[in-house]
């Protein structure tokens, strides 16, 4: 009698089955982060620390249309920063990986029966759900210092919803960075440079009109800009621009395209990499 090999672990396949494993690795993130708590302390400080610097030290120097008042900057600043804090998850995402990388931890998933994308799309995930808890905490900080919202709390959450989106969909550019590099300082550097020129050159610290007419041509067109642009609408908030550029005068459907298009982009280019990265 001829026995037959032990086959091995088979790939599951299906959408449930899909949405179930991202569950279980976003899981397995959570407890993680859980576990080390400094990581969620440290990601509290940096954005509590720009709120109360901006707030105080630059807020009697910025010029917000016509008022230099202390009070209308806090209340322009707002949305950029809670816009800064979502993409800033970026460099998190990007060293997370790259760290699961360098300890064979992906490796051991792929001898799994489970789906491939499955462990990029629980880590972001886990990601998305600790930025939400970050959000949460600088706005209590935000109201403190005097932000406030003036359109109703419907329109707030929508806001809201709109940064969690670019702050999900920057996470799979972080993913895709953790993947290309060999440990997770890199990860860390390499998700972090290139967010610089990305939140400076917007209208997230000061209003684009003030910039020279090409450099506000880029700001007007960034990502970013669009989604702080949406808030401060939907928050009611002063410094909306008048720009003629598109994404300026239709924020929040320019913030959701922009995102949706980021994520469908890098989630691409992310999974590739995993696969071959991994092979």
């Amino acid at each position: 009698m001829v026995t037959k090999p032990a086959a091995g672990p088979r790939p599951a396949g299906g959408i449930g089955q899909s949405v179930r494993d991202s569950l279980v690795v976003a899981k397995r993130n959570l407890i993680r982060m859980s576990r080390i708590p400094e990581m969620v302390i440290f990601g509290l400080i940096q954005p509590i620390m720009f709120v109360v610097l901006f707030s105080y030290v630059f807020g009697g120097s910025m010029k917000i249309g016509a008022s230099t008042d202390p009070a209308v900057y806090r209340n322009f600043l707002m949305a950029g920063i809670f816009a800064q804090t979502v993409t800033f998850a970026t460099a998190g995402a990007g060293a997370g990986i790259a760290d699961d990388m360098h300890k064979g931890l992906i490796d051991r998933f792929r001898s799994l029966p489970m789906a491939r994308g499955a462990v990029l799309t629980g880590r972001t995930i886990a990601d998305l759900v600790q930025t939400a808890l970050t959000l949460v905490v600088l706005a209590i900080v935000a109201l403190l210092v005097g932000w406030r919202v003036h359109e109703g709390i419907g329109k707030a959450l929508a806001a809201f919803g709109l940064l969690l989106l670019l702050g999900y969909a920057f996470t799979w550019i972080g993913a895709l960075i953790g993947l290309s590099v060999r440990t997770p300082e890199a990860a860390t550097s390499g998700g972090l440079i290139w967010l610089f020129p990305v939140t400076f050159i917007s209208n997230a610290f000061v209003d684009s009109s003030q910039m020279t007419p090409w450099l506000r041509h880029v700001a007007d067109w960034n990502p970013f800009s669009a989604t702080v642009q949406a808030c401060r609408e939907l928050f009611g908030n002063p410094g909306v621009s008048d720009s003629s550029a598109w994404p300026m005068q239709h924020p929040v459907w320019a913030s959701v395209i922009y995102s949706v298009l980021i994520v469908l982009l890098f989630r691409t280019l992310a999974v590739r990499k995993y696969r071959s990265a991994t092979a």
